[in-house]
């Protein structure tokens, strides 16, 4: 894809995201990189819903603007993740309801947060890491989550919200749908006696 193109993309995701309410306000950050190397991002203050193609930041590897307004201060974590997994070419940042709802909870495996219910999440994304808490735009989430980049295509924020990634934009934001869904599904069945999670063996196979 060109440039122009993976932009045309990047701004069609982030509206859907807004008009399907995955995204409120300012709120949500999202980047993806290009065919030079660089990476385009969503500016700080910005609403997913309204996205410019001439006030996206453009940003080399180490975080330096190259164009555009000011990118988000989250840039940082979504540069420790292109670094940490070559896999992944876009990256989306969302502080939706149940993901952010679910984040706030105690005793979450930090090593896999998501306890499946179905197989959706495991087959899209398999372990979905709890990333500790840190104040948004903080360097240590960008440390830790460079820690744990490699092999992983989501990840839960503590307290603050979600993160999914894919080889391209629309599969980034397939994911982030698929982990919302997830989230939603515990608090649906909350409370219920007799939940069927999935064996370990039944994760297995779906990996």
């Amino acid at each position: 894809m060109t440039k122009e193109e993976i932009i045309e993309g990047f701004i069609a995701a982030g509206k859907t995201l807004y008009d399907r309410g995955y995204a409120s306000g300012a709120a949500g950050n999202m980047s993806q990189l290009l065919p030079d190397g660089t990476v385009v991002a969503t500016p700080t203050g910005s609403c997913l819903g309204t996205l410019k193609a001439d006030e996206l930041s453009i940003v080399d590897k180490e975080g330096k603007l190259l164009s555009g307004k000011k990118a988000t201060k989250e840039v940082k974590f979504h540069l420790a993740i292109y670094a940490n997994n070559p896999d992944v070419q876009a990256v989306v940042h969302l502080h939706c309801c149940y993901c952010t709802a679910y984040a706030c909870l105690n005793n979450l495996d930090p090593h896999n947060a998501i306890r499946p219910v179905t197989p959706y999440v495991v087959m899209r994304m398999g372990e979905v890491p709890l990333i500790p808490y840190y104040k948004p735009g903080s360097i240590h989430l960008a440390e830790d989550i460079a820690k744990v980049a490699a092999g992983h295509n989501a990840f839960l924020m503590a307290n603050h919200g979600m993160i999914t990634c894919g080889k391209t934009m629309t599969e980034a934001v397939n994911n982030a749908e698929e982990l919302e869904a997830a989230c939603k599904l515990y608090f649906l069945l909350k409370g219920e006696e007799h939940v069927r999670y999935l064996s370990e063996a039944e994760i297995a196979e779906l990996r």
